[in-house]
Order: C-alpha cells, then structure tokens, then sequence
C-alpha cells in the first residue's frame, strides 16, 4: 500500500485541476473624463448593478470654523460598489462641491458628481 505522502500529490493535482477561472460577467465602462472646468474630477463610471441603498453616516463634530462636510458615497472599486466615508473639508473660493450620485441611464448605472465646479 503506497503511503499518504505519496497520496497528497495526486490528490493535489486533481483539485487544482478543477480550479476554474471564468470572466466576471458584470461590465464597467469608464468613461471620458470630466472637462478641465471640474476640478479633482474622476472619469464617470458605469455599471450594470444598482447600487446598494443609503448609508447612515454619524457626521463628527466640525474641526474648524467654516469647514463643508462632503458626505460618504457609495462608489465603484474592485468590481463592486464600496462605501467612501465623508469627510471634512476646506471651501475652495470660487467654486461650489457637487456630490457623488448614481443615475439610472438606459438600464446601466452612472456615477456622476464628487467635483469642486468653477461658479
């Protein structure tokens, strides 16, 4: 009778040959990115699941005199939707925050906004 050691090799072998590795079948496009006139913009993305509902976000105490809380949003990373936390942050003169939104087009999901936009 051979012995176990002699057994795992094959063993082995056999599971890891059952290993399959298969496309993911949820598609992203990343579109063109935002004109120069929004700043820190991302380019859009789209995919074709919906994204998760509100998050309840504890906003903390404000750090300074004048600061903007931008809120959490749900974003797109890693093949699935991932929460962003909000965060504290300075006004930039000139120019006004416009949050992250998802928008339901044409059966597929864009996400639009998280931008400082020139006014």
């Amino acid at each position: 009778m051979p012995s176990p050691r002699l057994l795992i090799v094959p063993l082995a072998a056999v599971t890891l040959a059952a290993c399959v590795v298969a496309p993911s079948s949820r598609r992203v496009v990343y579109a063109e990115p935002v004109p120069a006139g929004a700043a820190y913009a991302q380019p859009g993305i789209v995919v074709d699941i919906a994204p998760p509902s509100s998050y309840v976000e504890v906003v903390p105490a404000i750090p300074y005199a004048g600061a903007l809380w931008i809120g959490g949003y749900w974003g797109w990373a890693s093949n699935r939707h991932q929460w962003y936390p909000g965060r504290w942050d300075r006004p930039r003169p000139g120019y006004s925050y416009h949050p992250h939104a998802w928008v339901q087009q044409g059966g597929r999901w864009h996400l639009h906004g998280g931008a400082w936009v020139r006014v």
